[in-house]
């Protein structure tokens, strides 16, 4: 996996490993890559933090003898420790944990990234970016969920209304800064979303529910990779559109 040309790319869209069938996840990434799509994103849940267990350790190593994807992993426990230490171990390219359950949120960050792995934090939709005002320089990505972890296929889920305003002030506070940190978002992301938002508010986009089908995720890739064809031809010129 060319790791460093992946999250070099514009507009990048991941699509959410939970998403397929949890029954065949071997098939589920060969389809993702046979789309053209690099990365898939990868949901670990301790069942404290969020009210679900999706994917566990022993499944994300399987899959990770299997498949040259690069992986995008969120971490939602009470205790982020043996997650990352685990994750890091099994060899995955980016992680993001929750900012509201860890203590020492530089120290983790410091500790993923000096392994060479791309390192972020998630903040749950009522989370103010005020958080992020002493850590932000060290993050990689932040992740912005715009539904509630765990949440997001509860029947009448929706993004929370404030998801606009929250992901443009996240956009001026790094400009500000003069930092490439990248921003993702998660939750209910539909094209609409994709469309609004990239290339210049949003880096990376995890692709659910609503833009991939269960019975046909195939036909769903499909249409997000023309998606993104589309929005990289509407670039300036200069600016990356891989």
């Amino acid at each position: 996996m060319n790791v460093d040309i992946a999250w070099e790319k514009s507009c990048l869209i991941v699509p959410s490993l939970i998403t397929f069938d949890l029954s065949n996840l071997e098939r589920a990434t060969e389809v993702i890559a046979a789309s053209g799509l690099d990365a898939v994103h990868l949901d670990v849940i301790d069942g404290h933090f969020s009210p679900s267990m999706p994917l566990g350790i022993e499944t994300i190593a399987h899959l990770r003898r299997k498949t040259d994807l690069v992986f995008d992993v969120h971490v939602m426990a009470t205790r982020h420790d043996y997650f990352i230490d685990a994750l890091l171990d099994i060899g995955v390219q980016q992680l993001t944990f929750q900012i509201e359950s860890e203590p020492h949120v530089d120290r983790m960050l410091n500790h993923i990234r000096s392994t060479g792995v791309r390192a972020g934090v998630a903040l749950k939709p009522s989370t103010p970016l005020s958080t992020l005002e002493f850590v932000l320089e060290r993050c990689d990505t932040v992740l912005l969920m715009l539904t509630n972890p765990g949440y997001a296929g509860v029947r009448g889920e929706t993004q929370v209304p404030y998801a606009e305003r929250k992901i443009l002030a996240l956009r001026a506070m790094i400009e500000q800064q003069g930092l490439a940190t990248a921003i993702e978002i998660d939750g209910r992301v539909s094209k609409g979303n994709i469309s609004r938002f990239a290339p210049a508010a949003v880096d990376m986009f995890v692709a659910g529910s609503m833009c991939i089908s269960r019975d046909s995720p195939a036909t769903g890739l499909s249409e997000l990779v023309e998606l993104r064809r589309a929005l990289l031809a509407t670039l300036p010129s200069g600016i990356n559109r891989q």
